[in-house]
């Protein structure tokens, strides 16, 4: 398994995380498994490009850089399928642009592809709080809403429903059996912060290959930094709504039953434990308890109205992603692949509408 090659994608979209992006290459170039290469997509963005391009080309120092242009429309989902299509390995990892991975991160994802079932790995991603620490008030089974890993999945390497998709990695050949990430449902730059499209490429993969095994494996260690703006209840609430709207689009593609799987578990034992100790810490006086029992709580009712929203919105007008075969990604030189290109069929295997892909 030391002879795979592991190609980074980081995808990027502004100059104003310039240090942190430089810092993102910086952290795999220092990691104890080389990666083969790493891919910056940069997201419709000329000048970050022409700097990026500036900055990396003719760089000796550790490790191959490539700066590319997201062939596909704006947003992450076409920036990663860009990656994946020029990307030369046979694992493709992804790092957030604004995250540092420690220095075995990749060593632990090669590990966990010893096992030729495992078709993805994950990580452990913590929050790196601009203030210097966590909110009182935030609740960690909620750290999913600063794109971290949040309290109630458990440790050690275990198998998972879905990955995270700022510190994932996935076998080459999961993309030609499922596809790449549904353009459509994640986000766009700075407009309305959706997700929720590795959860669906997750579902799509295990319904194309019933056998695949995806783990997450928690010493595979990024650290993210979470801005100050993200820190106030106002995002926390506008992120949790917009997670409600993605998971109604996931679960009308793949079905209600297994796009809400983890979510039931989620619902009714991580989250009802969180609102007790936040209860238990307020009667012992302890800081934030009840912020954190009360941001709990105003979380899941949050999230619930907008998959109320989001589900009548699909109903009425049918999911609005679509799913492509990476290999169709137009302007890109990439490796030979199986010969799969063009469309991938959007009807699902119940009968589900067309714009999502359930097979």
């Amino acid at each position: 398994m030391s002879g795979l090659g592991i190609s980074v994608v980081i995808c990027v979209y502004t100059e104003d995380r310039w240090e942190d992006i430089l810092a993102a290459v910086s952290s795999v170039r220092a990691q104890s498994r080389p990666a083969l290469e790493t891919l910056l997509v940069v997201d419709h963005n000329p000048a970050l490009l022409e700097r990026l391009a500036k900055e990396y080309t003719g760089s000796p120092d550790g490790g191959e850089v490539r700066v590319l242009a997201n062939a596909g429309p704006r947003g992450l989902s076409a920036g990663r399928n860009t990656g994946i299509a020029a990307s030369r390995g046979e694992i493709v990892a992804f790092l957030d642009d604004d995250a540092v991975a420690e220095r075995d991160w990749l060593r632990h994802f090669a590990e966990g592809y010893a096992d030729p079932r495992v078709l993805a790995v994950g990580g452990r991603t913590v929050p790196v709080w601009a203030s210097g620490r966590r909110p009182a008030w935030f609740p960690e089974e909620f750290d999913w809403v600063v794109g971290c890993t949040y309290r109630g999945l458990p440790p050690g390497r275990v198998r998972v429903r879905n990955v995270l998709g700022g510190n994932a990695s996935f076998r080459r050949t999961a993309f030609d059996a499922a596809g790449g990430f549904a353009t459509g449902i994640g986000r766009d730059g700075d407009k309305r912060p959706l997700g929720c499209e590795e959860t669906e490429l997750c579902i799509r993969l295990t319904r194309a290959r019933p056998d695949a095994v995806l783990l997450i494996d928690d010493r595979a260690v990024i650290h993210h930094r979470v801005p100050e703006a993200r820190e106030h209840f106002r995002y926390f609430r506008t992120r949790v709504y917009a997670e409600g709207l993605s998971k109604a689009l996931v679960a009308r593609s793949v079905g209600a039953q297994k796009g809400l799987e983890s979510e039931r578990r989620y619902t009714t034992r991580v989250l009802p434990s969180g609102v007790a100790r936040g209860l238990r810490d307020a009667l012992l006086a302890r800081p934030g308890g009840a912020g954190r029992a009360g941001a709990i709580v105003a979380g899941v009712l949050t999230a619930a109205g907008g998959y109320a929203v989001g589900s009548v919105r699909a109903r009425r007008s049918g999911t609005a992603f679509s799913v492509s075969s990476v290999s169709s990604v137009s302007g890109i030189a990439h490796a030979p692949r199986d010969g799969r290109t063009g469309q991938t069929p959007q009807t699902g295997e119940t009968g589900q509408d067309e714009g999502g892909r359930s097979t």
